[in-house]
């Protein structure tokens, strides 16, 4: 199989946008089984779908309808796990005490569903936590080692949960 100069330029072009974008592979479900029956989303709107820029992730709006009067809690939570060393002051400066750390920061709605059974979800938004915000709070076990992150890693997860129901209705991981 012969693959174009064209194609894959073109490939080349969506990896870097993906990259430049800070898409992420994220993983939806949707199991309308975990919402009252006949709930499905509105012609015109789809799942959600959540994009990463920098430590800020940002899920898209939807309408769902055939709900009834069932209201429904939406929760985006974003993890920063945050590892590095510390080091010992001095000429051969040491690592002395390695570390690993999880932050979650939560935003959460209580949606209400309207007369004819819409549900209105808005957009998401949360930021986790950056590596510098981190630094300004994280001393080392011992005050005179330095902390150094070698890595800042970003996760989250979006939930859709109906009242009266233990499952979510959407769940988008990435």
């Amino acid at each position: 199989m012969k693959l174009s100069i064209r194609r894959v330029l073109t490939l080349f072009a969506a990896i870097l946008f993906a990259l430049a974008t800070g898409m992420t592979a994220a993983h939806a479900v949707t199991d309308f089984s975990n919402a009252p029956q006949g709930a499905h989303y509105a012609n015109g709107a789809g799942e959600p779908v959540c994009t990463v820029d920098g430590t800020t992730v940002t899920c898209t709006a939807t309408v769902i309808v055939g709900v009834g009067n069932t209201n429904a809690t939406v929760v985006l939570a974003v993890t920063s796990t945050i590892s590095g060393v510390c080091h010992n002051p001095g000429v051969n400066s040491k690592v002395v005490e390695p570390f690993s750390e999880s932050v979650t920061e939560t935003s959460s709605s209580f949606l209400t569903s309207t007369k004819n059974g819409r549900l209105n979800v808005p957009a998401q938004t949360t930021t986790g936590v950056s590596t510098a915000d981190f630094l300004e709070d994280f001393t080392c076990p011992n005050p005179n080692w330095t902390p150094e992150v070698t890595s800042n890693v970003l996760s989250y997860r979006y939930s859709l949960t109906f009242a009266g129901f233990t499952e979510p209705a959407i769940l988008i991981t990435g």
